[in-house]
């Protein structure tokens, strides 16, 4: 993998562990960690996804997401996405063309044991729109934009980002083989 693809991408749904996975991926790579909610709630003057949703509507955030993974440019990072990134073709195109895109896995039992604030947690939703239905809608997305799919359903945060870095194989992926 050339020098330009140094970053690893997560993607998936909202509670499977983005954060906390890019959190221990980053520090057990040595790499730097970017999570782009708060890159976007630091765009939109420190408001909260859930506010801008609120007062804008949910395209309204879907736009800023993809401003803001349009302006990041960086490399040996690790970047925790939100999990509305895979709507726009364009952000996603950006992304992997600086990195690896790796899909965190998780099933719909597992995302309602982990998501207890469905309705205000600042989601890129239609109002009427169930998990159920969002996870429907997104999950042919996400399969169409991973590199790499990662199962994780039953494990921790650091069992995920140890399988991650095993199937990269860190030697070939920051470009040391």
């Amino acid at each position: 993998m050339s020098d330009s693809r140094s970053n690893i991408v997560l993607i998936g749904m909202p509670g499977a562990g983005k954060s906390s996975v890019g959190r221990l991926l980053a520090q057990r790579a040595s790499m730097h960690f970017i999570d782009t909610d708060k890159l976007i709630r630091t765009a939109a003057q420190g408001r909260s996804l859930q506010d801008i949703v609120d007062r804008e509507g949910y395209l309204a955030l879907r736009r800023l997401e993809e401003k803001v993974l349009l302006e990041l440019h960086c490399s040996n990072h690790v970047i925790a996405t939100g999990g509305s990134a895979v709507y726009s073709q364009v952000a996603m195109a950006h992304l992997r063309k600086q990195g690896v895109i790796v899909l965190l896995e998780v099933d719909l039992p597992t995302l309602r044991a982990r998501i207890h604030d469905f309705d205000t947690r600042g989601l890129v939703k239609r109002p009427e729109q169930t998990l159920e239905d969002l996870f429907a809608e997104r999950s042919a997305l996400y399969l169409q934009y991973a590199d790499l799919s990662i199962d994780c359903r039953r494990r921790s945060p650091e069992d995920v980002s140890a399988a991650i870095l095993a199937e990269l194989g860190t030697a070939d992926f920051r470009g040391q083989a």
